[in-house]
């Protein structure tokens, strides 16, 4: 949506306009004076929002507000985020019980909000021996998520990590 610039009140250049009110009900086709003087009674300005139109298309509105609110839908628009968000989660092989319930508290919430969510457990140095102390914690998680989740792919091998893409059911 881009704010273009609208003419507003003595910009207008037509003799005669179709005015619609500030509740969108239209009153018809009226001369740019009987149009301004209405505008300056309501305290509101003469937007002209069909330009192209035969007569052009005018309305009452508080032009100020309007702009406001395009301004505040195009930076909430882009804010927004593109497709799925995809969140981490990292852990080691050696991890602990309370370590351990609170990262799976955590995915689970990911789940919860429409997050895929992927699981990496990483390895360094020595720890590569504990590989399949890796995949059982990694195979734990997606059993105790199932009810929310479904496998994306995985147990995948990466370097150093092994990771799991876990989705939204």
């Amino acid at each position: 949506m881009d704010i273009k610039e609208h003419r507003i009140n003595e910009q207008i250049r037509a003799r005669k306009v179709r005015l619609i009110d500030e509740e969108g009900k239209q009153i018809g086709v009226c001369d740019i004076e009987e149009a301004l003087r209405i505008a300056h009674e309501k305290q509101l300005d003469l937007v002209e929002v069909a330009p192209e139109a035969d007569p052009p298309v005018c309305k009452l509105m508080d032009y100020g507000k309007y702009r406001y609110e395009l301004k505040k839908k195009m930076k909430q628009g882009k804010n927004k985020p593109k497709g799925s968000v995809v969140k981490e989660v990292r852990m080691r092989p050696k991890i602990e019980e309370h370590d351990y319930r609170f990262k799976l508290k955590n995915i689970r919430e990911f789940l919860q909000d429409g997050c895929k969510v992927k699981v990496s457990m990483i390895f360094k140095g020595r720890e590569m021996s504990y590989v399949d102390d890796g995949k059982d914690i990694l195979m734990k998680i997606i059993e105790e998520t199932k009810d929310l989740s479904r496998l994306e792919w995985g147990p995948r091998v990466e370097g150093w990590a092994i990771s799991v893409m876990l989705a939204p059911k």
